[in-house]
This record gives structure tokens, C-alpha cells and sequence, in this order.
């Protein structure tokens, strides 16, 4: 059976585009339809910053005029400024179990990032390491869908695997049961709560641009030495912020200042998709009207939220605030415990972060779900 691929350019594409998780996904009762609005507007380059310093290519790979498979590649220049290095990457990929159709995708996309002078390829990471959604979920131990969270059928990583790829890194996500907090990290967290000048802070949803400086700031000190790393531009928080203002409870999020100097960020977010499962993916005519009801106005209950940022500054760890990351993770544990959630996610974390994971094993967290990310010379 011969696939035809091309290009993603006029609407009706796109909305193929957009729309195949809904054929691929028909019979899985895990997993949750996206915001179809935001996953158009992620593709149209007046609207996403990414498109500032990056450029994609979005293809469809067709079988009878069916829509059976997707892929998008794309180059970031300043990764490729920043690692000396000539990497394309490829995302937003579904496909049908078939191993043909894959690979005549993977071709296109391949051959589209050669011409483009790139050496290697590395996904799925769509657009970037900042944006979630990054990696293949490779195994899933404990803990429901989670937003920003790869979700994939098994069968994914034969067709990896069945195209050349190899694994590149892989990714941990934890999973928090929300009880107690642990007596070891309660400890550390009252004696760094004592230290003078240190001040822990949320996120004010009516003044956040505000704060949009400090958080590029934070990340970008914190961040900067991870493997996969590219800047977190000020455009890109905006966006990303913006996009969950609406659904962002304040006190499971926390900027740490000592004196007055930005010195930790945490940031957590309620599992939207508790909230938004049976809206099938669409706002209108009637989504946006119930969501905002059982946001607003119902008193929704979530049972879940997800941990996706936590960082200290470089430059107060190992100091008599070494523990502060201790007292963020106890602070949004704490926030769970307010909230009535039953459980939480973190990360997701590299594999060879030692410190990192050791810290949140002491925390109680246990390893959920492995997400893969695959690379290949080409």
C-alpha cells in the first residue's frame, strides 16, 4: 500500500493536521481530547513565538485520501547557536500502527532538515524542551493523563525504533501521592522558612506580567546547564502563562526572594484535563460555557496537578538556602493538602540528574512514567 505525503499548508490540511488524534485515539478511553483552538493556533506563525527564531515544516502522510499519520520538523536557531550544533527536530507525530507509514514520513521530514544543513535529528520535542509534551511514554507505571504530558499507544516506539531511531535521553516523571508531609523534608523546610530575608510569594493572576521578568530570570539561571537546554524567551512565558492564566490557582505556585532577589520558582498547575474530558476538544458552541462554569462558579474539585517547574538560582544553592528547593517542594505539597488533591506528578526530570532525583525521592516521589526521547544521524 503506497502513502502519499505532503505538505500541511492550506486549511483543510491543517484541520487534518490538527484533528488525526481523534481517528488515532477513538477507542482509548485514557486519553483526553486536546483544545482544538490552541493546537491550531500553535501552527500558525503570526501567533506562536517559537516561529521568531524557528521555522517548521508540517506534513500528512495519506492512504486512500484518509488521513493515517503526521509529523511536523523544524529548526531552532538558537539551540543550534547555543550548542554549536546543527540539530532539527521533529514533533506533534501520530501515526497508525504501520510501520510504512511512518517511515515514509520520517523520510519526508528527514530529508526536508538536510536540505535545511542539518546533521541530526532529535524528537519527539515539540517545539522545544520548554514547551511539555516532551518525549515518547515509554513506560507508565502509576498516575492518570497528565497535562503537557506525552500520551501514545504503545506500538509508538517500534515505529521509532522500525525508522533508525535510537533512544537519545530519557525523561522521569514522579508521582506524589498528597498525605503528609514527610518528617525529614518538613524539618528542613521549618529551618529555611527562619532565614532571614527570604520572603515565598505566589503568582498574582491580575499582575503576573510583572512577574514574567523574574520567572525568564529564574528559569534561565536554573535551566541553563540541562541537557536539551534553549533559553526561555520572554515571549514564549507570555504565551505560555497567558494560555494557562485561566485555570492557574495561585497558591500552587511560588516565586522565593531573599532581600529582595529572586532566588526560586515553583510552579505547579491543577490537571486541567479532569476539567475539560468531555468537551471533546471544542470550545464552542457550548465548551467554553462549561468549562468556565466549573472553574468559576461550580467549585470544581480537582484530584490531581502536575509540578512543572522547580528551580533554585545557581547562586543559592549549597549556601544556608541549599534546602530551599526542600521548602518549595514542601510548599506545594502543602498546597495540595489545602486543595483536597489526591496526587501529583513532577517533572519531568533527565535520568542522569542524580541530585535532582535524589531530592525528590527524599520528598517521597516515585518514578510514574519514563518518557523517551529519540535522536538519529542523517
Amino acid at each position: 500500500m503506497k502513502f502519499v505525503i505532503r505538505e500541511a499548508i492550506s486549511n483543510p490540511d491543517r484541520k487534518r493536521f490538527v484533528t488525526l488524534p481523534w481517528f488515532i485515539y477513538k477507542d482509548d478511553p485514557n486519553w483526553v481530547p486536546p483544545m482544538l483552538h490552541m493546537q491550531s493556533t500553535a501552527l500558525i506563525e503570526k501567533k506562536h513565538p517559537f516561529f521568531r527564531l524557528g521555522k517548521a515544516h508540517f506534513l500528512l502522510a495519506l492512504r486512500d485520501g484518509v488521513t493515517v499519520g503526521r509529523i511536523s520538523v523544524h529548526i531552532h536557531s538558537l539551540y543550534n547557536q547555543i550548542h554549536q550544533d546543527k540539530t532539527g527536530f521533529f514533533g506533534f507525530f501520530e501515526c497508525i500502527d504501520d510501520a510504512r507509514a511512518a517511515r515514509a514520513l520520517f523520510e519526508a521530514g528527514e530529508a526536508w532538515l538536510k536540505a535545511q544543513g542539518c546533521d541530526k535529528i532529535l524528537g519527539p520535542i515539540c517545539f522545544t524542551t520548554n514547551d511539555g509534551n516532551l518525549g515518547i511514554l515509554a513506560e507508565n507505571r502509576n498516575g492518570p493523563a497528565m497535562l503537557l504530558c506525552p500520551y501514545n499507544p504503545p506500538y509508538y516506539l517500534d515505529l521509532l525504533e522500525s525508522a533508525g531511531y535510537q533512544k537519545a535521553k530519557d525523561l522521569y516523571g514522579w508521582h506524589y501521592e498528597v498525605g503528609q508531609v514527610p518528617k525529614a523534608p518538613q524539618r528542613v523546610a521549618e529551618i529555611v522558612e527562619k532565614t532571614e530575608g527570604l520572603v515565598i510569594r505566589p503568582l498574582q493572576l491580575q499582575t503576573m506580567s510583572r512577574d514574567f521578568e523574574i520567572i525568564e530570570q529564574l528559569f534561565n539561571a536554573s535551566w541553563s546547564k540541562n541537557w536539551g537546554y534553549v533559553p526561555w524567551t520572554r515571549p514564549e512565558i507570555e504565551y505560555t502563562l497567558q494560555s494557562m492564566k485561566l485555570f492557574m490557582i495561585p497558591e500552587l505556585t511560588a516565586i522565593a526572594e531573599v532581600h529582595g532577589e529572586p532566588a526560586g520558582l515553583m510552579l505547579a498547575l491543577p490537571n486541567i484535563l479532569e476539567a475539560i474530558k468531555d468537551l471533546n476538544g471544542r470550545l464552542f458552541p457550548t465548551g467554553l460555557i462549561k468549562l468556565m462554569y466549573r472553574l468559576k462558579l461550580s467549585q470544581f474539585k480537582y484530584e490531581t496537578a502536575r509540578v512543572i517547574l522547580l528551580g533554585v538560582k545557581p547562586a543559592f544553592r549549597g549556601s544556608t538556602l541549599g534546602g530551599l528547593s526542600v521548602l518549595l517542594y514542601v510548599h506545594a505539597h502543602r498546597a495540595g493538602q489545602k486543595l483536597g488533591l489526591k496526587s501529583g506528578d513532577l517533572g519531568p526530570t533527565l535520568e542522569d540528574s542524580q541530585k535532582i532525583n535524589a531530592g525528590i525521592q527524599f520528598m517521597g516521589g516515585k518514578i510514574g512514567k519514563i518518557y523517551r526521547v529519540y535522536g538519529k544521524d542523517i
